[in-house]
Order: C-alpha cells, then structure tokens, then sequence
C-alpha cells in the first residue's frame, strides 16, 4: 500500500514542481512562477474587467499548461495522441484563426465613422510608425548581440506587436518566423487586452487638460449605398496593389459586407457571435498555453515582451502626437485623444479615447469619433503586414 502512495504521489503536480527542469534562483519552480503571473492576469480579467474575453482565456490557458504533467500541450508522439490544445493550437500555427477572426471584427464594425472622416485614415496610418520603430530596434539588438536571434523576419514580428492587432501578428509571425509565435501571440494579445491600463498615462502625458477637453462637431449621416461600396472598393484598390494583404483584409471587408449588405443578416449573425466567440475561446487557450515557463522565462521571450510593450505604446504615442498637429492644423477642432486609437485593437482603443476624454468633460463624446481611427487601424495593421511579407516573405 505504501508503494502505491508513494507512485500516486511521484505522479502528481506537487512532485513535477521538485522535479521542474526550469528553477528560478536556483529553487523556485519555473511552473510556479508561471501560475502566479496567470492567476494575476485571471483577477485584472475578472475581479478589473480589463478586457475578459482576451485575457480570462489567455490566462487560463497559460494556467493549463503550467501545471506539471497536465499534458493539455503535449506534441503527438507515432500512435500516442497530443494534448486537446496541442491540437487547437494547429489553427494558430497554420494562420487558419486570424483571417476568420478579421471575418467576425468586419462583421462587428461599423465603418461609418471612418467614410465620414476620411481624414482618421491619416490618424491610423500614423499609429502604425508604432510597428517600424521597434522592428528597426529589434533588428540592430539582434546584431548586438547575436544569441537573441533577431534576423530581419523575428524584428518584423516583433515590430507588428504595435499595431496591437493579435491576428495580424500571429498571421505575420507564422509566415516569416513560425518558431517565436509563442512569445509574439503572448505579447500582441496580452497588450490588447491591456489597453485600458496602458494607455491612458501616455496619452495623459502627451496632451494638455485644454486639448483633452476639446469637443468635436457631430459626424454626418452616412449613407447604405457608402457602406456597402465601401468593402468591395477597398479590396479591390488594395488587394491590386498589395496581393500578400488579400487574406486579412479580404476577410475584414467580407465580414464587414455581411453586415452592411442587408441580404446575409444570417451569416453576419454567425460571424458577429458564434464564430467569433468560438474563435476567441480556441485562439485564447492556445496562445495562452504556449507560455509555459520552459519556453517564457528565457531571454529571448522576455526581451521579445519588452519590446512588444515598447512597440504598442509608441504605435499609441505616434497616433497622440499626430492627433496634436491635426487640433494645430484645424484650429482646435480635433481632440489629440483620439489619435491613441489609431492602433488596432477595436473598439477597445476607441473606449479608452472616449473614458479618458469623458474623465476631463463629462459632456465629451469621443467614441464615434475614435472609432474613425480605430478602423483605419485595423487597415493600417493589415497594409503593414502585407508590406512585410512582400519584402521578406
């Protein structure tokens, strides 16, 4: 009987923790260290909604696979199958997800805002220089040195991390440097979720209470016949100059037809809800699995996290500063917050531009005119990624 006890106990999670190939200071559990970092990301889901439907699952599944012989990521070995999210995490690695979810985001959309400003396509195509100063940086770190790996192809996956657009980086990544998707899908998707914590101090920090508190003009009625000509239009301008963006951005604007057709409400129903929800379950346990301390706490991933950080918040700064010379420019008729949701993430960049500008006059309604750049963002990422496998795939 005590020999059976004894295997029982060998078998269990408490003794994978003694027996972690990953100790940190030489006697913490790598996995340990990984659970605690999930359980905090659980409550900013939960107990902060920052952003729940990203991060419970992404916590959760970073959860899962620390957890010592949990198995839920183990590979499949000859007639021994894989672990369940082994075989998720195919619909990531294969870049299946991320155009489906661009299908559900289009159908989710209203680009009204943007067709009645078309100047929030210049606010979204600055927040994209978010994407080119950190691919820059990535790339001369990596031949300072040399063991981080940084090629050309890791610093432009690493750069695309600013357009704070997860489906696109993981698109993106999986194209020109599959092995660095775990720590790419990790660090895109955790910094949209986090969107309401890091934003606003910067754009507190790059603007003034005067500029904060601009009210802005009421946009005009947009009409059926602009959005639906709208989709077809810039798929077909786009898709000609830039074949290598057609699988997002395609996706994008045919979800976004759905919605707008008036003649697929069925389908466009499905995008907006079922598949999206499916979609962002399957997409947030598998990225969120792929951070298990072997593969997370090396140097590589963490400096990979820190220039993601760095890349959303200058793709956030980029869209307030060209916010600021659009208010000079128009004579105080642009509020600079808005510029901060240049960068992808819909609507929740949007929401933060209408929190914040709330904050300072209660009577500010920035939404609908955040969510111009919103979309341009959500545009500009895919353009962006296009050009990059242009150049590098």
């Amino acid at each position: 009987m005590w020999q059976n006890i004894l295997e029982f106990l060998q078998t269990s999670g408490y003794a994978g923790f003694a027996n972690s190939s990953m100790m940190v200071l030489g006697f913490i559990p790598g996995e340990l260290i990984m659970i605690v970092i999930s359980c905090v990301l659980l409550y900013m889901g939960i107990g902060r909604k920052f952003e729940p439907l990203l991060l419970v699952p992404i916590a959760f599944g970073m959860l899962l696979s620390n957890l010592p012989y949990g198995g839920v990521f183990t590979p499949a070995e000859g007639a021994q199958p894989g672990g369940l999210i082994y075989y998720l995490y195919y619909g990531v690695k294969m870049g299946i997800y991320p155009p489906l979810i661009f299908l559900g985001v289009g159908a989710m959309t209203d680009f009204g805002p943007l067709i009645a400003n078309p100047k929030s396509l210049l606010l979204g195509a600055a927040a994209q220089i978010g994407i080119f100063i950190p691919f820059v940086m990535a790339f001369y770190l990596g031949r300072a040195f040399p063991t981080l790996g940084f090629d050309l192809k890791a610093a432009a996956s690493i750069g695309i991390i600013g357009g704070a657009d997860g489906p696109t980086a993981i698109y993106l990544t999986s194209k020109l440097k599959p092995e660095l998707l775990g720590p790419i899908a990790i660090a895109a998707y955790s910094y949209m979720a986090l969107v309401p914590l890091i934003q606003p101090p910067i754009m507190m920090a790059l603007t003034t209470k005067k500029e904060r508190q601009i009210k802005m003009e009421q946009l005009r009625e947009v009409t059926k016949v602009e959005k639906v000509v709208f989709p077809i239009a810039v798929t077909i301008f786009i898709g000609l100059i830039l074949p290598s963006a057609v699988p997002l951005l395609g996706s994008l604007m045919l979800g976004n037809l759905f919605r707008e057709s008036g003649v697929t409400a069925r389908l466009s129903d499905t995008a907006q809800n079922a598949m999206m929800n499916m979609l962002t379950i399957f997409l947030g346990v598998s990225v969120g699995a792929t951070a298990n301390a072997a593969r997370f706490l090396q140097p590589q991933t963490l400096m990979i996290i820190a220039l993601g950080l760095f890349a959303f918040s200058c793709g956030t700064a980029c869209g307030v500063l060209f916010g600021k010379l659009m208010c000079a420019a128009t004579g105080g008729k642009v509020n600079p917050l808005i510029g901060s949701a240049g960068v992808s993430a819909v609507p929740m960049a949007a929401r933060v531009s209408q929190v914040v500008g709330q904050r300072e006059n209660p009577d500010n309604y920035l939404l609908m005119h955040a969510m111009g750049p919103n979309v341009a963002g959500v545009i500009g990422s895919a353009v962006a990624a296009g050009v990059m496998l242009s150049f590098l795939g």
